[in-house]
């Protein structure tokens, strides 16, 4: 077990461990530590505590000192000078006409580095105007090119449900997440429908997909065998999350009819278990062309075929006797045995 406290460095963003060097923190007090960026001015979110050895990335390192009142003030400053740089880098990249989207700028809290973080749909030459912003600011310049999830992350925003983005409300990592999840959970393959304010996937498509997985091993399968009170039936439809089936029934005078069960009260070969996969071919090739590009769609690589092993190669093979050469002397030699053998 070893002391710790937990520093986060944005308001929604990762927590990292620092030794408190027998100092007592409180909640949400500010604290500066040394980062890999340089000094840093952090809040503390986990006052000191102890954790095992296993959760702690080595090496451990201390924290300087607690945030003054001077250092609050640097913080400020900090960020009222951010927003005028915003405003300088965009006429900047105006003047270079450089096909990229500034998104914000962050200076460190030493003030030996400033940050500025954007998104491009390609690779950007910005030599020249990382020039021209050290020559403004006279200070070392980082352009940082960051996606469309950070992107909404940063600025933060409303999302189709109508409250803040799940990323820049709660959220500290992006997961992944696949258009598979959309279809398991039988939610409209519209990319509109199913995309956030950045253009992605949504992450709330995650959350239940556990248990989705889950109620999906148990369920029978579309068309499907099931024996049922009634008799025997086929699967029509399957309700994950009611646990119920509709079943197409052969009633007595040879007619089908359609009746809805419960999960218990009808029995059936259970799947095997196995990694619920759903093919990527069952998806409509119209909604695939839709979201070729911006949806992440987790499609396998298609396999290599495999070349016939070649046989041996005759002129590889050692043992094999050498046919005899006509050319040059032998064949000047085979002459003259030939003309002995005519004159005998």
């Amino acid at each position: 077990m070893q002391l710790i406290i937990g520093v986060r460095f944005k308001p929604v963003g990762k927590i990292y461990y620092f030794s408190p060097e027998n100092i007592e923190f409180n909640m949400n007090d500010g604290v500066i530590v040394e980062t890999a960026r340089g000094v840093e001015y952090g809040t503390v979110v986990i006052p000191n505590k102890e954790v095992p050895d296993d959760n702690i990335v080595q090496p451990l390192k201390p924290v300087m000192r607690k945030a003054t009142e001077k250092d609050e003030l640097q913080v400020l400053k900090n960020k009222a000078d951010s927003k005028d740089a915003v405003a300088i880098a965009r006429e900047k990249i105006a003047k270079r006409e450089l096909n990229m989207k500034l998104v914000d700028v962050e200076y460190t809290f030493d003030r030996n580095k400033i940050i500025f973080y954007f998104t491009a749909e390609t690779r950007i030459d910005f030599r020249e105007l990382v020039k021209d912003l050290a020559a403004v600011f006279k200070n070392r310049i980082e352009l940082r090119q960051i996606y469309e999830r950070d992107d909404a992350k940063m600025r933060g925003a409303l999302g189709p449900c109508g409250r803040p983005c799940c990323c820049a409300n709660h959220l500290q990592e992006f997961e992944k997440v696949s258009i598979k999840m959309a279809k398991l959970q039988g939610l409209s393959l519209n990319p509109t429908k199913i995309s956030g304010v950045c253009g992605r996937l949504m992450c709330c498509l995650k959350y239940e997909n556990d248990y989705y997985e889950e109620s999906f091993a148990k369920m029978p399968e579309v068309g499907a065998k099931i024996r049922t009170k009634d008799g025997d039936g086929i699967v029509e439809t399957v309700n994950i999350l009611k646990q119920d089936v509709e079943a197409k029934i052969l009633l007595d005078d040879g007619s089908y009819d359609i009746k809805k069960y419960k999960l218990e009260d009808i029995s059936f070969k259970p799947k095997k278990k196995k990694e619920i996969q759903i093919a990527d071919d069952e998806l409509d090739a119209e909604v695939l062309e839709l979201e070729k590009g911006d949806l992440s769609v987790e499609n396998e690589e298609p396999k290599k075929k495999e070349r016939p092993q070649n046989r041996e190669n005759p002129r590889n093979n050692k043992n094999k006797q050498k046919k005899p050469n006509f050319n040059g002397k032998n064949r000047n030699k085979q002459n003259n045995n030939n003309e002995n053998v005519s004159k005998k």
